[in-house]
């Protein structure tokens, strides 16, 4: 019976799919006062918040102007290359099970919404940053039946709090990575069908593109699943955090490992067309347990890290069309809508559905997501159906909640919009240079593109580092908002910031610099006690290089008859290096002290490990007590009292090259780095005590049904155009009344174009409402001119003007564009 249901199932999904069931449907919502965020900014930012996070050897395309190479040694205990991969949230583990789970919802995304991502210019910003986890993921399969699920130790981790830079620099426990798996008798079948998941859907970003890569991906794919499957029985299955078990302090598996199942079944299926990945998800989905003791399949929590249940009802339902599978889906989204048997999701006053106040907002966009995918095809197969306006009002509700329009006028995604977030709990993006959470006040990096966890149960936030339950950033929070927002930008558009204008460069504050006091003095010596102060940030690094040079006058000295061989230097510690007297400027007896820090490694680890302390004397001899040494004159001199003070006039060097103060001139001198305006604090703070670490959430409590993805369509090759430039017109999406077209401009010449223009005409009735990387001139026809930033293309390169047009009738035809006198198909 299973057999026959199974192939009636796939049957009927191939003639769905003929029938074209996968679009990226727009629908039009009720107006309101507040203005719709700038999806294109936003989508933008949330992708380069991964860049952020991304762990072991930088790639070159990195944006992050203060992040660098760290814990590059990952697996290095079981003599593999675990490099790579993204940090968990705030911290440096690498934990595979929300990772995995973060890359499969971006990439559903980008599989079922490319349109989004070409359209914003951000398609090769995503591929790039979904190749380098999946990179990380084929390294940590070495074997069928082996994944490294977890890579650093969580609580030893937590315990320190310093920017990822420097961790290998040796600051304890937290130093000390070591690498979990699973394997044939420690399982993880949660873990590896989810990994399977997220490589099934990341192979099929690539399938078009680049062939071999995408069957690559694909393989590991199918071994994990194979390996999480198991022979059928529970003997060989398990949950993974019962074997990696310092990940049931931080991410238990709570679900259990049936809905991955499902999950990487589903995907398979999608990415390989295979019957076999769709019968045994539709098998394995009688295993997802019911809400409490009701007959019906959980509907109460949402799709997450730990439960895929609820984007599988959705995949189930658009893949097969059984009624089973949409009654799950809509029984979760009307609890999270309107609510299923007089119960709902909590709200907050402001109206945010806050399922719970731990990462509230991660969980809001996610359920908002799967949403509008599910919304699209119930508008696509069932246009009657009023459940797709409801799905897509609530998911355009909480992106806009989560963009400003709440209570505190504020956006929760940080570096949009004019308010919102500075101070996450993010130990690389604080940037604290002395193991503490509270100094210094303000991050010293603004983590743009990070959603933070949000507000309380009354909508109340606070920007405050320490409460990481409002204020913890995580891959997975990114996850499904990423994909939420590219999904409304074919709605409502945006343009993100120009890539000659994005990032934003940051003023950086002082990195190195020293601070003396006088230590003692005399008619006869002058004592200084200095400190040297690494609190680098643009990356943190490593220094054992470092020297002084203290600088004086002699010129009075002299006069009184005194020569270089009577003025004598000494110092302490006994393992630096105070070096006599060295002329810089003979011809004005110009001459320095140089202390050397060579082999001593200051790192911004903690105030013992980012700071070291040299006193030195320079004495004329102590055969007289006349008062002959003039301390006035010396270029480092500068009054220096009994408290440490910033001191600019003392030079600091890593190498040859001048990171702090000022020479006298002459000299044979260093070639300068300009740094700016120091602004330390002078004392060392107080060693923090650890902060607890969020735990995971709750058992998730049972949801309603996936439905499966819209497949992109395939679009005409372009018209070749004048001067090697080609055109496309891509109807990305349309409705009764109106469509978003997208003109694809395309050098296909062997020389770059400088300016372009498109010219199209629309008939009677028709009206532009929105466009976006364009200028437009005129009334009918229209001319688009480019802006600034996309007026060249290079040869190879595309550039795309994007339009909304109100259409009079539901029958006018569309428009044909054309380009400098050639039509686009």
């Amino acid at each position: 019976m299973m057999v026959n249901r199974l192939d009636s199932i796939i049957m009927k999904y191939q003639l769905v799919l003929r029938r074209g069931l996968v679009i990226a449907g727009c629908l039009a919502i009720t107006s309101t006062a507040f203005a719709a965020p700038n999806y294109g900014e936003a989508l933008q930012k949330s992708i380069y918040f991964y860049e952020a996070q991304q762990a072991g050897p930088l790639p070159d395309w990195n944006r992050v102007a203060w992040r660098g190479d760290a814990t590059v040694d990952d697996g290095s205990d079981v003599g593999l290359n675990l490099g790579g991969g993204w940090y968990d949230a705030g911290d440096h583990v690498k934990f595979g099970f929300p990772m995995a789970a973060s890359a499969t919802l971006l990439a559903w995304g980008v599989v079922d919404y490319p349109n989004a991502y070409s359209g914003t210019d951000q398609l090769n910003h995503m591929r790039r940053n979904l190749q380098f986890v999946a990179d990380y993921f084929v390294r940590a399969h070495p074997q069928a039946n082996v994944l490294y699920g977890q890579i650093g130790n969580g609580t030893a981790d937590h315990a320190w709090w310093g920017p990822a830079e420097v961790l290998s620099e040796g600051v304890g426990a937290a130093s000390t990575r070591p690498s979990y798996a699973v394997r044939d008798g420690c399982y993880g079948s949660d873990l590896a069908g989810e990994t399977a998941a997220a490589l099934a859907a990341i192979s099929m970003v690539f399938k078009s593109d680049n062939p071999s890569y995408s069957q690559t991906l694909l393989t590991h794919a199918e071994q994990l699943y194979d390996f999480a499957w198991g022979d059928g029985s529970d003997s060989t299955r398990g949950v993974y955090s019962d074997c990696i078990t310092d990940a049931a302090n931080f991410y238990r598996s709570w679900s259990g490992f049936n809905d991955e199942l499902v999950w990487a079944a589903l995907w398979l299926y999608r990415a390989t067309g295979e019957g076999k990945y769709l019968s045994r998800a539709v098998a394995d989905y009688q295993f997802i347990g019911n809400e409490g003791q009701t007959p019906y399949k959980k509907y109460k929590w949402t799709h997450a890290w730990d439960d895929k249940a609820y984007g599988s009802y959705v995949l189930l339902a658009m893949l097969t069309g059984e009624e089973e599978f949409r009654q799950s889906a809509e029984r979760w989204l009307d609890y999270w809508t309107s609510g299923f048997n007089g119960e709902r999701v909590t709200y907050t006053p402001g109206g945010l559905a806050q399922l719970d106040q731990w990462g509230a907002n991660r969980y809001s966009s996610n359920t908002a997501y799967i949403a509008l995918v599910y919304s699209d095809y119930l508008k696509a197969n069932f246009p009657e159906d009023s459940k797709a306006d409801k799905y897509y009002d609530f998911a355009v509700s909480q992106l806009e909640y989560i963009l400003g329009d709440n209570p505190n006028n504020m956006s929760y995604q940080i570096g949009v919009g004019e308010n919102h977030p500075k101070n996450p709990h993010h130990r690389t993006a604080h940037g604290s240079w002395s193991n503490n959470i509270q100094s210094p006040t303000d991050n010293r990096h603004l983590l743009v593109g990070a959603l933070v966890g949000g507000p309380s149960s009354g909508d109340a936030y606070a920007d405050d580092r320490s409460d990481y339950v409002m204020n913890e950033v995580a891959t997975d929070y990114n996850a499904g908002f990423t994909s939420a927002v590219a999904r409304l930008w074919l709605d409502f558009g945006g343009n993100p910031i120009s890539e000659s204008q994005f990032p934003v460069p940051e003023q950086r504050d002082q990195e190195f610099f020293i601070e003396a006091k006088t230590n003692a003095s005399s008619s006869r010596f002058i004592e200084i006690a200095a400190f040297v102060h690494n609190r680098t940030a643009w990356p943190a690094r490593a220094a054992d290089n470092l020297k002084l040079r203290y600088f004086v006058d002699l010129t009075d000295e002299f006069d009184l008859g005194y020569s270089l061989s009577d003025i004598s230097v000494t110092g302490r510690p006994g393992n630096l290096l105070i070096s006599s007297l060295q002329a810089w400027d003979q011809s004005r007896n110009i001459y320095y002290v140089e202390v050397s820090f060579e082999g001593e490694n200051l790192f911004p680890g903690g105030v013992i490990e980012a700071r070291r302390e040299v006193q030195f004397r320079i004495s004329l001899p102590t055969n007289s007590d006349a008062a002959h040494w003039i301390n006035p004159g010396d270029p480092s001199w500068e009054g220096y009292g009994s408290g440490f003070v910033n001191a600019p006039k003392i030079t600091l060097y890593t190498g040859n090259d001048l990171v702090w103060g000022s020479e006298p001139s002459g000299g044979a001198e260093p070639e300068p780095q300009p740094e700016p305006e120091p602004q330390p604090e002078p004392e060392p703070e107080p060693e923090p005590q650890p902060e607890p670490e969020p735990q995971p959430e709750p058992e998730p409590q049972p949801e309603p049904e996936p439905q499966p993805e819209p497949e992109p369509q395939p679009q005409p090759e372009p018209e070749p155009g004048v001067g090697g430039l080609q055109c496309e017109f891509v109807l990305s999406s349309e409705w009764n009344t109106g469509f978003v077209g997208v003109v694809r401009l395309t050098n296909a010449g062997d020389s770059s174009i400088n300016g372009w223009s498109v010219d199209f005409q629309l008939p009677d009735g028709w009206m532009i409402t929105s466009s976006w990387n364009g200028t437009l001139v005129g009334d009918n026809p229209i001319n688009v001119q480019p802006i600034s930033w996309n007026s060249v293309i290079a040869v190879g390169q595309s550039r795309e003007v994007g339009i909304q047009v109100s259409r009079p009738a539901a029958d006018a035809p569309t428009p044909v564009i054309s380009v400098t006198g050639v039509q686009c198909e």
